[in-house]
């Protein structure tokens, strides 16, 4: 099993060839925290593409949402992972729920990236995005129907990832070695 200590002179081998490391995912699958985690055990910059773009917008993504619809805010979210991926630098990035299901967003880090799906049964997603009130899409009467739903309609973009992490109710530690063995093992 891989070892969540790593040093910078011992990169895993996915990572040989300076590629980000792009975390994809229903929203509450941990890719924040474990992408934090991740990017520590490697010695690489974390980013979030949903902070990244509410610095870059200067508001919340909730009031994009709001403002201009999903449409706009797929098409900036778009732009703002295109800039963090023409970084000269890897980094592991966490992308927003919605984004790799987008097919012209998907095909941009297939092409420049290693994506990781974290996997996550419905009952551990709607815990863990139930302590915070800040999810668009689950502003509803029923959010865990809207979640299932969301599920079942981005199950096979997230099934085109280069690496599958279940991502359950363990501690997010369990996960970050499970990715770190995944990139040892080579995946591309």
């Amino acid at each position: 099993m891989a070892s969540a200590a790593r040093t910078p002179t011992e990169p895993a081998s996915a990572l040989r060839s300076g590629r980000t490391i792009v975390l994809v995912g229903l929203m509450g699958a941990g890719k924040s925290t474990v992408g934090k985690r991740l990017a520590k055990a490697l010695n690489l910059p974390f980013r979030d593409a949903d902070a990244e773009i509410e610095k870059a917008a200067g508001r919340s993504v909730a009031d994009i949402f709001a403002d201009f619809g999903e449409a706009a805010f797929r098409d900036g979210e778009r732009k703002v992972i295109t800039r963090l991926l023409d970084a000269p630098e890897p980094m592991v990035l966490a992308l927003g729920g919605g984004a790799f299901a987008d097919p012209a967003t998907r095909a941009l880090v297939k092409d420049r990236a290693v994506s990781v799906w974290l996997k996550a049964d419905l009952d551990t997603l709607m815990a863990r995005v139930s302590r915070r009130r800040t999810r668009p899409l689950l502003n509803t009467d029923d959010p865990r129907a809207v979640m299932a739903e969301l599920m079942e309609k981005r199950e096979s973009a997230y099934a085109e990832a280069d690496i599958h992490v279940e991502a359950g109710r363990g501690p997010h530690d369990e996960t970050v070695t499970a990715i770190l063995a995944a990139l040892e093992a080579g995946a591309p």
